[in-house]
């Protein structure tokens, strides 16, 4: 039996239902244990001051260590570079779409009212936002997918931030306004990825969770987290990075800004080896101004 560890909002539990189901296909038996985590209990604060993203994973990675379960499901992009001692990710599966969508009553980004209150609480896409719309009001928005949706058909914000990945798969994709370009509002470093986390001297479940690996996100993802492990690896700067593959190798696009938008540093680079293209961006982003912006 192989124990999988999960949060236990709506997304969690249905990427922790979907990798039961793919460890059932493969002959495995699969139990999921609910696991509240201090981010899930601290929904009225700022993620920076409950510990970042982290903050979703500290008691799952805990009982992975302890031995209460086998195998923890996260988002990718909610996993710090640097994992707890023992543990080690074990598979990434093929990414869903990785971009942002913009929910509203009806405007898109660009045909927002001057004023107009959108929520978030990502740096990453508060800075963004204040490069392309200086004139909106930013707002910080906390809780689950559904609570988030419900702050906005309650009015309480006239746009709010999602990632597309999670609305896909809780069969909300139909609410998104406006699906937008990473060319012009890039995703977080490994965005619509699901992880796997295991404790690294489990071969078990190693072997049990490989053929669940996709190759090419994985070196896409691994190029990204290259580029945030090389700016420091914290959720305190914002900075976004998208990976995809193309005929000349990974090609690697990338930025780094001030909070208020000022100052953003972006660029690109192209080549065959992941760990190498992200650090090679971050070189020649910090080279460019970026190193000013970091704290």
């Amino acid at each position: 039996m192989i124990a999988i560890g999960s949060r236990g909002s709506a997304l969690a539990l249905w990427q922790a239902d979907h990798v039961r189901s793919r460890l059932e296909g493969l002959g495995h038996e699969v139990t999921i244990r609910v696991i509240t985590t201090t981010g899930d209990r601290l929904l009225d604060r700022r993620l920076a001051a409950v510990g970042g993203k982290g903050a979703f994973l500290k008691e799952i990675e805990e009982e992975l260590q302890g031995g209460a379960v086998d195998l923890a499901v996260h988002s990718l992009k909610d996993v710090p570079v640097a994992l707890p001692e023992g543990l080690q990710l074990c598979a990434i599966l093929e990414r869903a779409d990785p971009r942002d969508a913009l929910l509203s009553a009806g405007p898109r980004l660009d045909e927002l009212p001057p004023g107009a209150r959108v929520g978030t609480t990502s740096l990453r896409r508060q800075s963004q936002v204040r490069a392309l719309r200086p004139d909106v009001t930013l707002a910080d928005l906390r809780g689950n997918v559904e609570t988030r949706i419900r702050k906005l058909r309650e009015r309480q914000y006239d746009a709010i931030l999602l990632a597309l990945a999670g609305l896909v798969r809780l069969g909300r994709q139909d609410e998104a306004t406006e699906v937008l370009d990473p060319e012009r509002f890039l995703p977080a470093p490994g965005q619509g990825a699901i992880a796997l986390e295991c404790r690294a001297d489990d071969a078990q479940i190693r072997a049990a969770v490989a053929p669940l690996d996709h190759a090419p996100t994985a070196g896409a993802v691994t190029a990204e987290r290259a580029f945030l492990a090389a700016l420091g690896g914290g959720c305190n700067v914002p900075l976004g990075a998208y990976a995809r593959w193309v005929t000349e190798g990974l090609r690697l696009g990338a930025f780094v800004a001030r909070a208020d938008g000022s100052g953003l540093v972006r660029g690109e680079r192209t080549g065959a080896e992941p760990e190498a293209v992200g650090r090679a961006l971050a070189e020649d982003l910090l080279s460019r101004g970026a190193r000013e912006l970091l704290p």
